[in-house]
């Protein structure tokens, strides 16, 4: 049995190439999305605790809080706040909530968790941290709350803005 050729392997010559070594990924994984400016943003997983897509009449609204905020949303039991993400970073146009869904990324740091609703969500994506530039020709309602930048399509100039949870999440501007 032991020498029986169809128990032996070569280098991955003859194997099925899902037996076959996978390629490992580079960098770290993202998660990308979209505001309502069009805009394209990415969060590390490792911050994020879950992304929901509830319909807008889960989402209850709250009277006399700030404009940026959308409402609150029951996530199994445990009550979180809804933001709107875009008008948050400084963008004129609110979120469109007149659609059956709306993507809800939910962030947490310590006991604080925050619902940061966007237009669209892209996925996950593996990004080099060794690529980030510093960002440039930012509005400074966005400077404080990113990380760094990439260049996705140097032809277009299209950026992908790495967003930094932790300052979003202790912002003032909740209390304004």
């Amino acid at each position: 049995m032991v020498g029986n050729p169809d128990f032996l392997t070569g280098r991955g010559q003859d194997q099925a190439p899902e037996f076959q070594e996978l390629e490992s990924p580079e960098g770290e994984l993202h998660l990308r999305f979209y505001v309502s400016s069009g805009n394209e943003f990415a969060l590390p997983a490792t911050g994020i605790r879950e992304v929901i897509s509830p319909s807008p009449d889960r989402i209850t609204p709250i009277p006399n809080v700030s404009p940026l905020l959308l409402g609150t949303l029951n996530v199994r039991g445990r009550v979180i706040w809804v933001a709107d993400l875009g008008q948050f970073l400084g963008d004129a146009n609110p979120l469109n909530t007149d659609r059956p869904e709306i993507p809800v990324i939910a962030v947490e740091d310590q006991d604080t968790m925050l619902g940061l609703a966007v237009d669209r969500i892209v996925g996950m994506d593996w990004l080099d941290i060794d690529e980030v530039q510093m960002p440039a020709n930012v509005p400074d309602s966005m400077a404080p709350f990113l990380r760094g930048e990439w260049m996705t399509d140097n032809k277009d100039d299209k950026l992908l803005r790495l967003l930094d949870q932790i300052a979003i999440l202790r912002s003032a501007r909740w209390a304004a």
